[in-house]
């Protein structure tokens, strides 16, 4: 017999993987990709979840695209969703020696806010080594965090 402290709520993960070609074309579609794959998931378009994760893709690839790209390799998106409480994105290029460095940009420079970006709208993000070769970018963002999700009444499980 299981006691009630011992049980564990069944969990369902959905996860969607797919590879782009490192162009800002590649980068474009990933985004597009990921809106289409969060609505199917029942994350809504123009929803606050869904702009937050779509830009999110969008920085993120966009960076794999600009800094993480080798000649004739991919990069790959892969969506993770946990219903009502995690959405994770990953995005992994082949550049494992150039980790990205989250610097603040001089006023008149014309990029470098992007992890600013994903620093303020992801819940929590890290690189990650990626074997055989490259490194992973990892965000998440905590649904219930997320005014519609919160208002709805769904809650993360303590701890």
């Amino acid at each position: 017999m299981t006691s009630p402290m011992t049980r564990q709520a069944a969990v369902t993960v959905r996860v969607f993987t797919q590879r782009f070609s490192s162009t800002p074309r590649g980068a474009r579609l990933a985004r597009r990709l990921a809106l289409h794959q969060f609505d199917r998931w029942s994350i809504p378009y123009g929803s606050e979840a869904s702009d937050a994760a779509a830009l999110l893709v969008a920085e993120l690839a966009a960076n794999a695209v600009t800094h993480g790209r080798v000649p004739g390799r991919d990069f790959e998106l892969t969506l993770s969703y946990t219903p009502g409480l995690r959405l994770r994105i990953d995005v992994s290029d082949t550049r494992g020696e150039r980790r990205p460095v989250s610097v603040a940009p001089g006023p008149l420079d014309e990029g470098g806010r992007g992890l600013l970006l994903v620093e303020v709208l992801a819940t929590r993000w890290e690189v990650l080594d990626r074997v055989p070769v490259g490194k992973t970018v990892r965000a998440e963002i905590d649904l219930a965090s997320c005014a519609e999700f919160a208002d709805a009444g769904v809650r993360l499980p303590p701890d």
